[in-house]
């Protein structure tokens, strides 16, 4: 079972300095167990709940980051759309620490080196609350999208795919 905790991480300290209310939960990860399925399991919550952080260029913008439910993929056609580009690649895995500050599996929305254009699944737009890292493996945030997609000036948009 996750447990609550106050980790500083540089999402955390974004949070707390913007007054933003959340709650940190840690749970058990290892490199072969660290997708959104084995967070919901061991954080007691349904898959859908989870969302992952997803960094990627557009041939326009540059760097844009995508929040997308974890029972879901990202749609790159459908991203480049809402983000202006023609086309919409991931960047590649050796770019993300140097670019965002965060390593694969920890990277999270919030906190980044540098503010990218950013946006959330539609699916996410109604919800109470969900749950993305909070900045390092094993550290996941609850927080209002909402609230999130106002601090970080991210739109809410149909960027996914089953």
């Amino acid at each position: 079972m996750a447990k609550k905790k106050t980790v500083k991480t540089n999402a955390v300290r974004m949070l707390e300095k913007k007054k933003v209310p959340f709650d940190v939960y840690e749970y058990a990860w290892s490199e072969e167990h660290m997708g959104a399925k084995d967070a919901a399991e061991d954080l007691g919550v349904d898959e859908s709940e989870i969302y992952k952080t997803l960094v990627a260029v557009g041939n326009k913008t540059g760097p844009i980051v995508a929040v997308v439910p974890g029972n879901k993929e990202l749609d790159l056609k459908k991203i480049a759309k809402a983000s202006h580009n023609k086309k919409v690649d991931m960047l590649p895995m050796k770019e993300l620490e140097p670019l965002t500050g965060y390593v694969h599996g920890g990277c999270s929305p919030v906190g980044m080196k540098k503010q990218f254009p950013t946006y959330f699944a539609i699916e996410a737009k109604e919800m109470p609350d969900f749950r993305c890292s909070a900045g390092m493996r094993g550290l996941q945030m609850k927080v209002n999208p909402q609230l999130l997609a106002d601090l970080l000036r991210g739109e809410f948009a149909d960027i996914t795919t089953e």
